[in-house]
């Protein structure tokens, strides 16, 4: 409360924090600095400046300083955080970024793109597992592995600048990127019948806006980095359903009312947190498929001869993980000084049992 009493140019710290970038640009440069303060205060300006500038470089600058870092999209971080890069200047870095592109709107895929090209010309080498095809036509070289996935994959199947890549369907990225193969909608766009609604959401940046999603139908909700999608979906419409369904706690950013929710009977949200509720939980777990596995294996004469019930399958439990790293699959090596080191359980051979 007592750092409310500290003004700078009619602004107390929180509206600063609450101002967003572009606009806080322009307040620092209007900022007048006194000439008995000069010397000290124009480095600081100077550099709160210049990391503003960074921000604003790769696209955020809609945002305020002060915005939570669970509110912001996902391509917003991976901005934030290059702009980070960005700022430090190094030379002489390998960055290694893995799917950046993700959650990115074509006009913010080109920020991004232009934003690596700039680590680039710093004397920076950048390595990008990526999809997107401009991602891929804008790098000097390309690395294409397949030709499918799991047991089928492990190949290179091409190599070199993106339009020396193989076209005769060896290279599946080489084949999509000649044109030889393309996606396209192969049915028609149904009907709607019902509809649920969300009135006046003027959470964050929105402007009381009412969305309507056509039930039974296959919705895509698109635009720009930060323009709201999240906002609106993840924030307003998904909380406002849970409660009236659920009765849940968590309280939907500010709107009107929901309208349709008794034609729904539930809402799942499917998202991009970890699966299930301890580090060993994996897609048998989370699924359920691992119970009837471990079902099976207790229903075989060997086991039942040695007594064996489901529970000595399982990697939860004393008796069928293994005791060495505890169904880890891994062990911890503590390294004074150093960060700790994670190496491959030798007893069970990362198995976990």
């Amino acid at each position: 409360a007592e750092a409310r009493a500290i003004i700078l140019a009619d602004k107390m710290i929180a509206d600063v924090t609450n101002t967003e970038i572009d606009s806080l640009i322009r307040y620092l440069e209007a900022l007048p600095v006194p000439d008995h303060t000069r010397v000290v205060i124009e480095p600081i300006v100077l550099e709160i400046k210049s990391r503003l500038a960074f921000l604003h470089h790769v696209g955020v600058g809609y945002l305020t300083l002060g915005r939570r870092g669970n509110t912001l999209s996902g391509g917003e971080l991976q901005r934030i955080r290059l702009a980070t890069q960005l700022g430090s200047r190094l030379v002489g870095v390998l960055y290694v970024l893995d799917e950046p592109s993700i959650g990115l709107h074509p006009k913010d895929n080109r920020r991004l793109i232009n934003t690596i090209q700039e680590l680039n010309a710093l004397g920076n080498s950048v390595l990008i597992v990526e999809h997107d095809r401009e991602m891929i036509e804008t790098a000097d070289h390309v690395v294409d592995l397949g030709p499918g996935a799991g047991e089928m994959g492990g190949e290179i199947t091409g190599e070199g600048s993106p339009d020396s890549l193989p076209q005769d369907g060896s290279s599946v990225t080489g084949t999509y990127l000649a044109g030889n193969k393309h996606l396209g909608r192969k049915d028609e766009a149904r009907v709607p019948e019902r509809w649920v609604c969300v009135r006046n959401a003027s959470g964050h940046n929105l402007k009381g806006t009412d969305l309507e999603i056509p039930l039974g139908t296959f919705v895509c909700v698109t635009g720009v980095s930060g323009s709201g999608k999240s906002t609106l979906v993840n924030h307003t419409l998904y909380p406002a359903l849970a409660r009236k369904l659920y009765r849940t706690r968590t309280e939907p950013l500010p709107h009107d009312m929901i309208e349709g929710s008794e034609q729904i009977d539930k809402v799942i949200r499917i998202n991009q947190s970890p699966i299930g509720r301890t580090p060993r939980s994996n897609p048998a777990t989370y699924t359920g498929v691992f119970g009837a596995i471990r079902d099976l294996f207790a229903q075989l004469p060997e086991s039942k001869v040695r007594g064996y019930g489901p529970g000595r399958f399982s990697f939860n439990t004393r008796g069928g993980r293994c005791e060495v790293c505890r169904g880890d699959g891994i062990t911890k090596v503590e390294m004074h000084f150093l960060p700790d080191v994670y190496v491959t359980c030798d007893s069970c051979g990362g198995g976990g049992v």
